[in-house]
């Protein structure tokens, strides 16, 4: 143990927790090992993009996985947290292409090659911030084994998955209809679509029968579309429109002629019952059109403007052309009526254009036959969401899926396996490019321009970092992984992802628990946005609060799946706890004999509140191990903070300081070691969460760890349960509780002393009372304790406190001078009859009340209610005393 003096007055963050975490990382702690004498545990890292800049939501993820994962190595796991980036090709293509654009550089002046040299480049400067502000939060990542979703083993395990599947017929390239960015220029999967409710319209168009004078009307939010309409269909059974199944109808603007059809799809009672079939621009559509073999007509091309196939709306933005379209309608009395409707319009998730649903070629995987056993899993219990209602998203999601559009129109990222042959269109899939093709000989092969979707490699993260597809002794011992920590948003994005890749390419599922959290919101309950202006950076509060205050206020009283509210006033209370630790921390520490040897400590000497407070230790420790175990890390922190503040600091404290006081004290040496043993198992408790000022106070105390982090975590000890005596001392305490109590509402202040009566009839409670003599002496002001079997001879002017087995008296003398109190009652009696007087007068008014606002009318009524109160109570006083 340091001496006292070492130790600062106050905590200042600054001046600790860079030092320690460079002492961890130097000293090698967050390193995991294959050790097979341990059992492995094993967390991956949900990879932040290199893009990425630390917030909320990142803050609230890592701390908890931190949580686990120091937990965890402290119980004895080799506990390994496996870090790591994604390259996130969407937006790190985008950040590149925006920065070119200011030196008026566009990326295909520089051709594929270069802008990937620049990439990398960009890579190299931006790709670690967000690395090194996860370490600012404390993170206890094995630093050692980081990976990049782009670097060279995983590069290898995304080729080995394409072709693989490739080869069982679970990829592959044709067209479909897919999520179009028309700003991004890519494809984009229907996770990675977001919805947003808009103000629309239904535009209801009449389309003429054929040789006739009938039209059928059909309504539409998209008008631009009905350029590529190849039919119109309602349902078999709508007897309203049976005679025109089979005939055409005359397409408004474009003039050909479209069958009517007939498809379960239609549903009779919406609308008009007619539907204008699109398969080119509505996967719905698109699957109707395939069952009647209709021809599909894009009228689009990539920027979503109008093509070729639109006519004379060629070259038109989609929404230029859709208010042209109208015009032109109108002018032909074909639209029948414009009606408003709100709907959600599908937008991307990274730049929030509207997407545009267009048949494209691209590479796909066939999701049906990987998500069963997915599904299974999950159903049978192998897999466990918490919490595990979410697994009803992920039934939702995974039942009713659709195959995966895999391909994206950018340079940055995993580019497609596949190969063709100029000469006689074969296609390839392999690991390398072919030097010649095998069907007709010809060397003139280029490579798929595509690269593959980021959340394809993401989906392997939790085996490909582990070394796969080689057989490495990282992934035989640390796979699978024990839980996934991330948000509800992407349980579609990547958990579902994950859990089919490694069902398929580990034939063992990734994880055994997936702990979904929810997301920080502002103070009001509002969803953090840069529209809103409501963000707070982690990082700012770091700097002016310390990494251990975030990292409270991110987890105290949270719970598993529900979204936390975040306010500066809960960083200053997370703060002013760190303050309260420290102050206690040093008061333990100074009172600690220079050589102190607990050597000789004997445990016979412990006294009531010791064996109260070391059982109370000892239940908390089995309370939260079995609250961290059910991931309920709030609650668990709630049962520390509160043992801490309340049952450590503002009673052990206070109970045991005569004895430190008392050098001669026959216990002293014992109260020393229960302060050290109790502050010890708390700050081990609470080191998962505040790992910085914890290591900081367990250094001064006296242990044989070299580090709080590779401490042992505290074990329920059946010797220290002292049931008896934690009944002891709660009866002392809500005693003492009682008495302050009725001092406070007296306002008797604490230096005036007065005797205490006490009568149990119960005899064990009488022995309870007289052995707690010297804490209502030092804790409730008593002059005198005295314990009596019955009510004989209590002052008949006591003042009195119920407990259930107990009555407290005290003789209302020793609270007040009586004689003072009756000359302060009897002014604050007339002072309240002027001010009733005066209010009466004013209300018996009839020109006040005439003249006066009813609101200052309604103000002097209620202070007439006021002060009649007020003087009640005085007059109920007075005539108590005067008894």
């Amino acid at each position: 143990m340091s001496e006292e003096k070492n130790i600062a007055k106050t905590y200042d963050p600054k001046q600790v927790e860079d030092r320690l975490y460079k002492e961890w990382m130097d000293k090698d702690y967050f390193h995991a090992v294959v050790d097979k004498n341990k059992t492995p545990y094993t967390i991956v890292i949900p990879p932040p993009n290199i893009t990425g800049q630390l917030h909320m939501g990142h803050a609230l993820d890592n701390t908890l996985q931190d949580i686990l994962i120091r937990w965890k190595r402290m119980q004895g796991f080799s506990a390994l947290w496996l870090p790591g980036t994604d390259h996130a090709s969407i937006a790190t293509e985008a950040k590149i292409v925006e920065a070119m654009a200011k030196e008026g550089i566009k990326k295909e002046d520089l051709g594929r090659e270069k802008f990937l040299d620049r990439a990398w480049d960009w890579k190299k400067v931006y790709g670690g911030r967000i690395v090194e502000q996860l370490k600012k939060l404390g993170s206890s990542c094995d630093w050692k084994r980081e990976r990049f979703t782009m670097d060279e083993g995983l590069s290898e395990a995304v080729k080995e998955v394409f072709i693989r599947l490739y080869k069982k017929d679970l990829i592959y390239r044709g067209e479909r209809i897919i999520n179009w960015c028309p700003k991004c220029n890519t494809s984009i999967s229907d996770a990675e679509v977001e919805y947003e409710e808009k103000a629309g319209h239904f535009w209801h168009i009449k389309y003429p029968i054929k040789d006739s004078n009938e039209y059928v009307v059909v309504a539409t939010t998209r008008p631009e579309t009905m350029l590529g309409d190849t039919a119109v269909a309602v349902h078999p059974d709508d007897e309203r429109y049976q005679h025109l199944i089979g005939k055409m109808v005359i397409l408004p603007l474009v003039n050909r002629e479209i069958p009517v059809i007939a498809d379960e799809y239609v549903e009779k009672d919406f609308g008009t019952g007619v539907v204008k079939i699109t398969p080119a621009h509505d996967p719905n559509d698109f699957e109707v059109g395939l069952r009647h073999n209709l021809p599909q007509i894009r009228v689009m091309d990539d920027k979503a403007s109008m093509n070729e196939y639109a006519g004379q709306y060629q070259g038109m933005d989609r929404y230029e052309a859709r208010k042209q379209i109208i015009d032109d309608l109108k002018n032909l009395d074909l639209l029948v009526k414009i009606q408003d409707h709100t709907h959600n319009v599908g937008t991307c998730y990274r730049c929030s254009t509207v997407i545009e649903p267009i048949i494209s070629k691209q590479w796909f995987v066939k999701m049906k036959p990987l998500a069963e056993p997915a599904i299974e899993v999950v159903k049978n219990g192998t897999i466990k969401f918490v919490p595990e209602r979410f697994s009803k998203i992920y039934f939702n999601w995974m039942e009713n899926i659709q195959d995966w559009c895999i391909s994206r129109q950018l340079w940055w990222g995993h580019r497609i396996p596949a190969y063709y042959c100029k000469e006689c269109g074969n296609m390839m899939v392999d690991n390398d490019m072919p030097d010649v093709c095998p069907k007709c000989g010809s060397s003139r092969i280029e490579q798929d321009p595509d690269t593959l979707d980021t959340w394809f490699s993401s989906a392997l993260w939790p085996f490909s970092t582990l070394g796969w597809p080689q057989q490495t002794e990282d992934l035989k011992y640390f796979y699978p992984t024990d839980v996934l920590v991330t948000g509800y948003d992407i349980i579609f994005f990547w958990v579902a992802r994950m859990i089919f890749s490694g069902l398929e390419h580990m034939e063992k599922e990734p994880f055994k628990y997936v702990f979904i959290h929810g997301i920080v919101r502002d103070s009001q309950g509002r969803k953090m946005s840069k529209s809103l202006g409501n963000g707070i950076d982690p990082l700012e509060v770091i700097e002016q609060y310390g990494t251990d205050a975030l990292r409270f206020a991110l987890t105290i009283g949270t719970s598993p799946g529900n979204d936390l509210r975040f306010s500066s006033e809960k960083v200053e209370s997370s703060r002013n706890f760190a303050n309260k630790i420290w102050n206690a921390s040093r008061f333990v520490l100074m009172n600690f004999d220079e050589n102190i040897d607990f050597s000789k400590v004997d445990s016979t000497k412990f006294n009531s509140a010791d064996k109260w407070i070391l059982s109370r230790v000892n239940s908390l420790t089995k309370e939260v191990t079995e609250n961290m175990d059910k991931f309920e890390l709030g609650i668990a922190l709630q049962k520390i903070y509160e043992f801490i503040w309340e049952e450590f600091c503002d009673w052990y404290i206070e109970l045991v300081k005569p004895r430190l006081y008392d050098r001669e004290d026959s216990s002293r040496l014992e109260a020393q070691y229960v302060l050290n043993y109790v502050l010890g198992s708390a700050m081990k408790l609470l080191h998962p969460y505040m790992p910085f000022i914890t290591e900081e106070i367990y250094t001064h105390l006296i242990n044989d760890d070299d580090s709080i982090m590779i401490s042992k975590w505290p074990q329920y000890k059946e010797e220290y349960c002292f049931t008896a005596e934690e009944e002891k001392m709660n009866l002392i305490m809500n005693a003492i509780k009682n008495i302050r109590n009725i001092r406070a509402e007296m306002n008797v202040p604490p230096s005036k002393k007065a005797k205490t009566i006490f009568v149990a009839s119960k005899p064990e409670d009488q022995e309870i009372i007289k052995e707690g003599k010297v804490f209502f002496e030092r804790l409730a002001s008593s002059s005198e304790v005295l314990v009596k079997s019955s009510k004989t001879d209590i002052p008949s002017d006591a003042v009195a406190s119920m407990l259930p087995s107990v009555e407290i008296y005290i003789p209302l003398e020793d609270l007040i001078d009586i004689e003072k109190e009756l000359e302060r009652l009897e002014k604050e009696k007339a002072n309240l009859q002027k001010e009733l007087d005066r209010v009466n007068a004013k209300l018996g008014n009839e020109g006040f009340v005439a003249k006066a606002p009813a609101n200052v009318i309604e103000e002097e009524k209620s202070k007439k209610v006021k002060y009649q109160e007020m003087y009640d109570k005085v007059i109920e006083r007075l005539n108590g005393l005067k008894k």
